[in-house]
């Protein structure tokens, strides 16, 4: 007997909230638009000091401050506008777009603190809004990879339309050199570790990895086009493609955002490279992790039920239905909270899933996407199953109900004024951290195209087969700490080191590392750890078996950068 989960009384909810997301996006709509261009440029009105094309990430001055121009934020931004306009659905943005690439083009050249054009300063993530080189203290990190790769992804599309509108001598000396700075960064610096999205892990990141490879094929095709050499891009192309599979944990059934830093790797991170990588040609594949995707909607499952319990806002929800989601559950940013983009990011997904489908007539369900389907009818089992069938339409009515409490949860806690924040409040819903957030109207904007059913162009994706043999992807980068303890012991005991990272043995007592007594009463040992990660850890004495933990509360210290090296001096508590 088939057990479907959707009641008719959820058949009757899902109209309901179907009435109410219409109604959401044709007030929000307008609303995000006009939050996002206010924050563009010298004409906008929440951007004042900013140069004609920066965009600011948020007007915010303090905690945080993000009067900032990051060139993730901007290029993520400028694409949107840059599908607006190429598609026709905004002719006015044309002067917004050309102030925008020469803005860019001016920032490829400052010298900063990652370097020079030359020498990695392409991979700097924050600027000042005058496009002068940011040289404080705060987010100063090592080079983010994902700028240059979304950058150029950006400005291939609007150099596209104009080959088609002008001619390719023009598009040759206007923006292939700022294009091909990009693309050459990438090509060179894929298979080196750098910042992940949220500045916080110095690693390899799924969604840098992913953005990387779409920025090399459609490099390669662009360059093509222009008579230009493109056995670089096409090449490297193939090797990112080779590591981007390294990222699915088949053991865990979900995609590893991050490779290193003390963290289970569930992250909005993944959900976000999906939706800036589809690719409708491509279908589900995934090699490239399409949103509809088996691997990928079997790590949207693990993301958003990692969210079910941790947040307050959450309590009561049904388990197959819609939550708020943030960045990782472990987060503690701002108090660590439901973030806009990341909610909206959920909803996006599932939508391109849904156009794709629809495409393509049918959908699969594998064993590796079983769990995500089998919320919505614990009876589906392992097939395909064709558009026509009743299988196919109980599916997608689900994952559009799904899909839609997503987008509901996202109007549910955005104010009556419409303006979206970086954050909303973990219990409250009430609207935090960041306001006015550019990031965030973005997001709404493009899950809204989603709903709507918009197509993306292709960029590449469909047909790629996954080499065979791979180049070895970025060395997990370490820093080198010595754990010194004071503590006076017993004939027989011992002292051991234990923490929140598989290099301390992730708190099991019984594979703890013994530190040496070599200058009693300090206990030492040396450790290589994960570079710039917020580590805890704790001594445990160990006699006859007998296991005594230290006091609490945990200790904790935040590694050195990678290569780098420190010492803790701590005394037994």
């Amino acid at each position: 007997m088939r057990v479907v989960l959707f009641s008719a009384i959820s058949v009757c909810s899902a109209v309901l909230a179907q009435t109410s997301v219409g109604s959401y996006i044709a007030t929000e709509s307008p609303i995000a638009k006009a939050g996002l261009l206010a924050n563009i440029g010298a004409d906008g009105s929440k951007s004042s000091g900013a140069l004609s094309g920066v965009v600011i990430a948020s007007p915010n001055t303090v905690n945080p401050d993000y009067l900032y121009s990051w060139v993730r934020d901007s290029s993520l931004v400028f694409k949107l506008i840059i599908d607006q306009f190429t598609t026709g659905a905004d002719t006015t943005l044309l002067g917004l777009i050309q102030d925008f690439i020469t803005a860019e083009s001016t920032l490829q050249q400052v010298s900063n603190p990652s370097g020079t054009v030359e020498t990695g300063g392409l991979g700097e993530p924050k600027f000042n809004i005058n496009e002068t080189a940011f040289t404080g203290a705060w987010g100063r990190l090592t080079p983010r990879k994902d700028g240059p790769a979304l950058r150029s992804t950006a400005m291939i599309t609007y150099a596209n339309w104009l080959l088609k509108n002008t001619s390719v001598s023009n598009v040759v000396s206007t923006l292939w050199p700022v294009i091909k700075l990009d693309l050459d960064y990438v090509a060179a610096n894929w298979n080196q570790t750098g910042f992940d999205l949220w500045e916080e892990l110095d690693s390899s990141s799924f969604f840098t990895t992913a953005v990387q490879h779409r920025s090399l094929r459609e490099g390669a095709t662009f360059a093509t086009a222009l008579g230009q050499d493109a056995t670089t891009y096409t090449t490297q192309a193939d090797n990112v493609l080779c590591f981007l599979q390294s990222y699915w944990d088949s053991t865990s059934g979900y995609i590893t955002a991050n490779t290193g830093g003390g963290r289970s790797g569930i992250d909005a991170n993944t959900a976000l490279a999906s939706i800036h990588t589809f690719d409708p040609a491509a279908g589900c594949d995934a090699s490239t992790f399409q949103p509809c995707s088996d691997k990928a909607l079997a790590s949207l499952k693990v993301y958003t039920d990692s969210f079910r319990s941790i947040y307050g806002i959450n309590s009561g929800i049904a388990s197959n239905a819609a939550v708020a989601t943030g960045r990782y559950p472990e987060d503690v940013y701002q108090g660590g909270n439901p973030w806009y983009l990341t909610t909206a990011a959920v909803a996006e997904q599932l939508y391109d899933a849904l156009i794709t489908w629809s495409a393509q007539g049918s959908l699969d369900v594998t064993a590796t996407s079983l769990a995500f389907f089998q919320q919505f009818d614990s009876s589906v089992a392992v097939g395909t199953y064709a558009s026509s069938t009743s299988t196919f339409k109980t599916l997608t009515a689900a994952v559009q109900t799904f899909a839609d409490g997503f987008l509901a949860i996202h109007a549910e806690y955005t104010p009556s004024g419409g303006g979206l924040a970086e954050q909303f409040d973990r219990d409250t819903g009430v609207p935090l951290s960041a306001l006015d957030l550019t990031w965030s109207y973005a997001a709404a904007l493009t899950m809204f195209s989603a709903h709507a059913g918009t197509v993306p162009l292709s960029w590449g994706a469909a047909g790629l087969v996954v080499p065979t043999t791979c180049l070895p992807g970025p060395p997990a980068p370490v820093a080198t700490v010595t754990f010194n303890v004071d503590a006076t012991t017993v004939e027989g005991e011992n002292i051991y080191l234990t923490g929140s990272v598989s290099q301390l043995q992730n708190w099991d007592p019984t594979t703890a590392l013994i530190l040496s007594p070599a200058n009693y009463p300090i206990w030492s040992i040396t450790v290589e750890v994960p570079a710039s990660t917020i580590i805890d850890y704790k001594y445990i004495r160990q006699q006859d078996g007998v296991v005594t933990w230290e006091s609490d509360p945990n200790n904790e210290f935040t590694s050195p950068s990678v290569n780098g090296s420190t010492t803790l001096n701590d005394t037994w508590r």
